[in-house]
């Protein structure tokens, strides 16, 4: 499989833009001119790609590139438009941290389900892979600029019924001390997101 690799600096500023200027010539870099969040780092990315399929990786290594092969495997077959890597549908081995963030991420998985109708076990997870054509048909329409791009695409992929499939991947979660960033704000808003995609927009 040809690659082709996009890496989006969202503002950084622990020297992580130094680091990238000396991979220009192996990989697309674009530097944000300030930290708008994952959701504008993604957007950008999406407008970028020009390859048959998207996926998407997280640089702090949370989730393995070594299982590549398992998330592409159902869009290389031709089932699937979309595959979502999760942390709850067996898998691999997963660093055992946080209670409550699974407890949240399992409630708003379901409450994503119940207006998505599609039978997710984890719609937050980092790991989605999207036909090319598919994720830069959408890129455009994006609005959530932090973690809310998780329920928002969510919603627009239901909306557009493509084919999704689940495969269950290995997960190394990050304490807070280690640069962890999501938190309980993100979970409030990230309800609001859920209505206001599935019940309120049109697309």
């Amino acid at each position: 499989i040809e690659k082709e690799i996009i890496v989006v600096d969202d503002g950084s500023t622990d020297g992580t833009r130094e680091i990238l200027k000396t991979l220009e010539t192996q990989c697309i870099v674009v530097y944000q001119p300030e930290n708008r969040g994952k959701g504008a780092a993604l957007r950008t990315g999406f407008q970028k790609s020009t390859g048959d399929i998207v996926l998407v990786q997280d640089a702090d290594l949370e989730y393995s590139p070594d299982e590549y092969p398992k998330l592409l495997a159902p869009i290389l077959r031709g089932d699937a438009d979309v595959v979502y890597g999760s942390r709850f549908a067996g898998g691999d081995a997963h660093r055992v941290l946080y209670f409550w963030h699974s407890v949240a991420n399992k409630l708003l998985t379901t409450f994503s389900n119940m207006l998505t109708d599609l039978n997710l076990t984890d719609m937050e997870t980092c790991y989605k892979v999207f036909r090319g054509e598919i994720i830069r048909a959408i890129a455009p329409q994006l609005l959530s600029d932090r973690f809310g791009f998780e329920p928002e695409i969510t919603a627009r992929l239901a909306k557009r019924r493509v084919r999704i499939y689940e495969v269950g991947i290995s997960y190394t979660g990050r304490t807070y001390e280690e640069g962890k960033k999501i938190g309980v704000w993100d979970g409030i808003k990230a309800i609001g997101v859920i209505l206001y995609f599935n019940l309120f927009s049109s697309r």
